[in-house]
């Protein structure tokens, strides 16, 4: 069975924030392959179900961001699966806004869930899936990514987490390897695929007044 964790703070304050993108990333993934993430049990919303016939637990902590780690230790040694079959998603300050990197280990970064997450295991071999929110460091970071997502920011968020819920369910069909190589979004690639957009959104606006207006009987 492979275990998906979304962080996030849990109750109203807390929603559509920066902070939050592991949670939305999980609610997509539910939506989709028709889990109900609705039942409290090892300090989190759990639901059970299966992605492409692999049986899933998807789990949302309900310890606030920095204790995410009680809650995955008490899931990971209730089930007593391999640490590879754990894929956290989380927000990361340290990433440009929009692009998505996953990684299969390694340390925490700044990221302080990540870093309760990794000293309560005592281990860092799972894979990550990481949502960008910045890319340069904010003069108050708690207040930004505690912040509600702007206008400004939704459609490149919207569409990083509908490719971060793809993602995990990649990494439990096939493995962490071909959702690297499938979904990783550097800087450089979000900011071609942006130019492309908004150079196709010029071109039908164009076509649009270059349309003749018909005259009326």
């Amino acid at each position: 069975m492979f275990i998906i964790a979304g962080l996030g703070n849990p109750g109203k304050k807390y929603e559509r924030t920066r902070h939050n993108m592991g949670f939305m990333a999980l609610d997509l993934l539910a939506d989709k392959y028709g889990i109900k993430v609705d039942r409290l049990k090892f300090k989190a919303l759990t639901g059970e179900g299966r992605i492409e016939g692999k049986k899933v637990l998807l789990v949302k902590p309900q310890t606030y961001m920095n204790l995410s780690g009680e809650s995955i230790r008490d899931v990971m040694n209730f089930y007593k699966e391999p640490i590879e079959n754990l894929i956290v998603i989380y927000d990361d300050i340290d990433i440009p806004e929009g692009s998505l990197r996953i990684r299969s280990g390694g340390s925490a970064g700044t990221h302080n869930g990540m870093r309760n997450i990794i000293y309560l295991l005592g281990e860092d071999g799972f894979p990550r899936i990481r949502v960008g929110i910045g890319g340069e460091r904010k003069s108050d970071l708690v207040d930004y990514v505690i912040g509600k997502v702007t206008e400004a920011e939704a459609e490149p968020l919207w569409e990083a987490l509908n490719k971060a819920a793809a993602a995990a369910a990649d990494i439990v069909i096939n493995d962490v390897t071909h959702a690297m190589q499938e979904y990783n979004i550097k800087a450089k690639r979000l900011k071609k695929e942006k130019a492309q957009k908004e150079e196709q959104k010029s071109e039908e606006a164009q076509q649009t007044d270059a349309e003749p207006v018909s005259e009326k009987e």
